[in-house]
């Protein structure tokens, strides 16, 4: 009982003791479960090992003189054995690295995530299936194209396939429709198809979600409200609708499971698009995880009716100070009042505009005469390009639906969930890139091209200035009033495997989808010619005296600031030299001590070359069986050999588990 209760205590104490003095030796975190295995295997192994040791050395406790002998084989035999065990431990955690265990609550989440992640690949893989386009999915292209032999049959059935996965994927596919930078044609065409229509909402469950949204009942907010919505979306519905003080509104109201659906379809892309960028070239060139994170991000905001709210009233803020510069223009165009008292996350009460998209306004547009309709176009067209150029935010989805024409004769602009908003120093290389593409400068309109997007390091910079050339000539002669600049350079962006930065591909989006309302309101709009005489008065906006003044008053403070800090520092150097302790510091892209990260690749190629060194020295004097005769058949250079090549065995240990960890 006592013998075998020492034996089990023994066995824990050794398990323990090898996973700490594992821990010690290769420097990294390992895995107490498995080090307690094999510890346990170490001691239960190490007695049989070291008695074999013994019989093949011919060695024993007796005579007296090779007592010390016998304990030296034992506990370097025992040692081999634990030095196997921690050669056992890397290759395990090699292979399956530790993870620490996760929270219960959260392992019970994410396998509920899974189980309805799963769900939806599952439904969505059923719909491609069934429209002749699981090859997105699984390949089998071969027998797709038997089946859709042109690429407008793919394309079409890729539409129909978006159209039957829900909001999520519509909207991806509205998006991906106005990306030329990512899209080919026919797709691109096909995509720009897409419809949100959906079934109308039962009037109970929009009572019931602006109820819930405002916090108190709909009487108190609205006079009255029709029942019988206006359009159906798969997001939301809306609804016409009177203030009690007797304003005509609109009433927004989101569908109550759309949230839902869209996060769960976010994941699913965010993994989706994660996995393209670490296994496709094409995925890495157009950075698409940071593409699908953009969309995603988007949206979500859209989602929130908070956030068009205040884009909305920022849109109107831009509006106000380019009237403000040309008072003749004022209310040319507009946006509607939105009303925050009865607005919320899921709902939004604005103004009715009372008019018809562009889209479907031509026989009005026919009522107006050409002075009328040019200035209608002319005005749009100085009003977006201020936006973008001189305030950086701007309508995201400028397209002719967007664009109402009023009772009135003018122009009111809808729906703000995506607004694009580009910073100061953007904003001037778009400004010298429209410059440079109105006046036909090729080479400039290519070195602001490079300014905006990130190219990669391969990129054929004569070939992809050429294209722009070829894009700027062509497109100054054409007469015909199709196509646009802008697209057709978006164009030679995709082809040269460039990233368009989201927000300067909205900006892209809105001059080509601007040439389209244009056009729409004057059939031969030239854009181009009409732009250039713009651009003097929006640079002296963008440069502006109070603007310049303004910035060289800030770079005077920064610069004064750090002229006050150079006495300082070169007191603090001369100290340094004085005192012999000067130094200096190499640090990497990232900011990390470049000097540390070499004397640690020092001391590391260093250790190596010592184990490697050792192993060697171990096999030479074990091969060679030289030296006295320390007892039995063992002689001194194999108990040295034995010895430094369980050192240098243990120091390769180490270096392999610290590459491992790096890697990982």
């Amino acid at each position: 009982m006592v013998v075998s209760l020492l034996i089990s205590v023994a066995a824990i104490v050794s398990a323990v003791l090898v996973g700490f003095v594992a821990r010690r030796i290769l420097g990294t975190a390992v895995g107490w479960p498995r080090s307690i295995i094999i510890g346990l295997l170490v001691f239960f192994l190490g007695v049989p090992f070291a008695d074999w040791v013994l019989r093949q050395t011919g060695t024993s406790p007796e005579p007296a003189g090779e007592a010390g002998l016998w304990l030296a084989l034992v506990a370097l035999a025992i040692a081999w054995v634990f030095a196997l065990g921690v050669a056992a431990l890397v290759a395990s955690e090699a292979i399956f690295p530790t993870r620490p265990l996760p929270n219960p609550v959260d392992l019970v989440r994410a396998a509920l995530r899974q189980r309805k992640r799963t769900r939806r690949y599952l439904e969505i893989l059923a719909i491609a299936s069934r429209h002749g386009v699981g090859w997105l999915f699984h390949g089998g292209r071969a027998r797709v194209e038997q089946e859709l032999s042109t690429a407008e049959e793919r394309a079409n059935a890729i539409v129909s396939t978006i159209n039957d996965a829900g909001v999520t994927f519509v909207k991806l596919g509205q998006v991906l429709s106005t990306r030329r930078d990512l899209i080919p044609e026919p797709y691109l065409s096909a995509l720009s198809s897409l419809q949100t229509k959906a079934t109308t909402l039962p009037w109970e469950t929009v009572r019931e979600v602006i109820e819930s949204d405002l916090g108190t009942s709909i009487d108190e907010v609205y006079a009255e409200v029709d029942r019988v919505p206006l359009a159906a979306a798969s997001v939301a519905q809306v609804h016409r609708a009177r203030l009690l003080d007797g304003t005509d509104v609109v009433v927004k109201v989101q569908r109550p499971a759309a949230r839902a659906q869209v996060e769960a379809d976010a994941d699913i892309i965010g993994r989706l698009a994660h996995r393209a960028e670490a296994r496709t070239r094409v995925g890495r060139d157009l950075h698409i995880e940071s593409v699908a994170h953009g969309f995603t991000t988007t949206l979500l905001e859209e989602l929130d009716y908070r956030i068009e709210a205040r884009n909305t009233e920022m849109i109107r803020s831009t509006l106000e100070r380019i009237d403000k510069a040309e008072p003749d223009r004022r209310g040319i165009v507009s946006v509607p009042h939105v009303f925050p008292d009865a607005s919320g996350p899921r709902v939004l009460t604005m103004e009715l505009v009372d008019g018809a998209a562009l889209s479907d306004s031509r026989d009005r547009l026919a009522t107006l005469s050409p002075e009328e309709r040019d200035r209608l176009a002319q005005v749009l067209m100085s009003t977006v390009i201020e936006q973008i150029l001189v305030y950086g935010v701007f309508h995201a989805d400028l397209h002719p639906g967007n664009v109402l024409l009023k009772e009135d004769g003018t122009l009111g602009l809808i729906d703000f969930g995506a607004v694009g908003i580009i910073e100061r120093s953007r904003r001037e290389h778009m400004t010298a890139l429209l410059l440079a593409a109105l006046g036909e400068n090729d080479v400039a309109a290519t070195d602001a091209l490079l300014l905006i997007v990130d190219a990669p390091e391969d990129v054929d910079l004569e070939a992809f200035r050429h294209d722009v050339g070829i894009v700027l000539t062509t497109e100054h002669l054409r007469t015909d009033g199709q196509g646009s600049i802008f697209t057709r350079m978006v164009d030679v962006i995709r082809q040269h495997r460039i990233a368009l930065p989201g927000e300067l591909a909205s900006a892209f989006r809105s001059f080509a989808t601007l040439e389209g309302c244009l056009r729409v309101i004057v059939d031969d709009f030239d854009m181009v010619g009409r732009a250039l005489p713009l651009m003097p008065t929006l640079l002296r906006r963008t440069l502006s005296v109070k603007r310049l003044a303004t910035d060289l008053q800030a770079g005077a403070v920064i610069s004064m600031a750090r002229i006050q800090r150079v006495p300082r520092r070169l007191e603090a150097l001369l100290t340094g030299i004085e005192k012999g302790s000067i130094g200096v510091t190499l640090r990497s892209k990232d900011g990390s001590d470049a000097g540390g990260i070499l004397t640690r690749i020092t001391a590391e190629a260093a250790s190596t070359l010592v184990s490697i060194a050792a192993v060697v020295i171990a096999v030479v004097l074990i091969v060679s069986g030289g030296g006295p005769v320390l007892g039995g058949s063992v002689t001194l250079f194999a108990v040295l050999g034995a010895v430094i090549g369980l050192f240098g065995f243990l120091g390769l240990l180490r270096i392999v588990r610290r590459t491992f960890s790096r890697r990982g």
